[in-house]
């Protein structure tokens, strides 16, 4: 695949304050990368030096071959920027918004009111096209700021908590546009979110960001293997009378590696899945009840807590 975004040594300093510390990351094309940190953490700053809004003290980011620092206005052309609060000219319809922001990019008018009129209905706006921005949910602005980003072309969307506010269908309905522009229209996506599960749904690679540095990035199921490796599958049940002697009964069973009690829902980390019949055969011989069970691959949210718990030692 071809590089997009290159960051080498990127460093960002305010004073003695290390915004970002020496990063590294490439993004493929058609990609969805998700940089995912707590508040302070560097993401926001990384986004304004790859888009140009900021000098690094350090390092370069090159997006589409240019470098971000010497060739801001060639690579604003390149890339689309969905803030976290997006603002529109709240007197003037969703269609005059857009087709305000297709003349600024260059486009006639012809021209800007038709590609305005078919990204609408590409982001489901096409019933408001003529109602004024003011009137909008901060869902339908969500929609809006998309298909205003796209109209410019981009090779490149950045997304800074593009779910913020926004109802359960209009996630959705979101989460599907933004995987639908990457693997059929081949946009690069880079999003900003702590949403970890929407994160999940989406993205390819994932950037854990704290403290100015990116302690890893990879696939949710590669960062899983580094950090527990054995003990990547989780098995979940509840069930009436656990007790401890039944805990360090399941603690024997080949390929458990660790045992947790809460209440009446057991953890249970093992590198095996066919585990989970054996240990039901323990607690049934016991004469407990069983209420219910679901296994897993341990997924973002429990990366996330990991990586963070030991962010300070790190």
């Amino acid at each position: 695949m071809n590089e997009i975004i290159s960051i080498q040594g990127l460093t960002k300093k305010y004073g003695e304050k290390m915004a970002v510390n020496k990063l590294d990351l490439k993004i493929n094309k058609g990609e969805v990368f998700g940089l995912l940190g707590p508040n302070g953490a560097g993401k926001s700053t990384t986004i304004l030096m790859i888009l140009g809004l900021a000098e690094p003290t350090e390092g370069k980011v090159l997006v589409c071959g240019h470098n971000s620092t010497n060739e801001p206005l060639l690579v604003k052309r390149k890339v689309g920027y969905l803030p976290d609060q997006v603002g529109f000219y709240e007197n003037r319809t969703g269609l005059e918004n857009l087709m305000f922001t297709a003349a600024l990019n260059g486009k006639s008018r012809k021209e800007g009111r038709e590609k305005a009129l078919s990204l609408l209905e590409q982001v489901g706006l096409s019933y408001a096209a003529n109602q004024k921005a003011g009137t909008y949910s901060r869902g339908m602005k969500q929609r809006l700021g998309l298909a205003d980003v796209l109209i410019k072309d981009p090779e490149v969307i950045i997304l800074d908590e593009p779910t913020l506010g926004i109802d359960p269908k209009g996630v959705q309905e979101l989460l599907d546009l933004i995987r639908t522009l990457s693997k059929e229209q081949g946009i690069t996506v880079m999003l900003s979110s702590h949403q970890l599960h929407q994160v999940q749904q989406i993205c390819d690679r994932v950037g854990l960001f704290v403290n100015g540095n990116l302690l890893a990035e990879g696939t949710v199921d590669s960062l899983a293997n580094q950090l527990f490796g054995e003990e990547g599958h989780q098995i979940k049940l509840k069930a009436t009378q656990l007790n401890s002697l039944i805990i360090e009964e399941i603690k024997l069973v080949d390929g458990v590696h660790r045992v947790s009690l809460d209440h009446d829902e057991l953890k249970i980390w093992t590198e095996k899945e066919s585990s989970l019949q054996h240990i039901l055969e323990i607690i049934m011989a016991k004469g407990c009840r069983l209420t219910s069970v679901s296994q897993e691959q341990l997924g973002l949210d429990e990366i996330y807590q990991r990586y963070f718990e030991g962010a300070g030692e790190k």
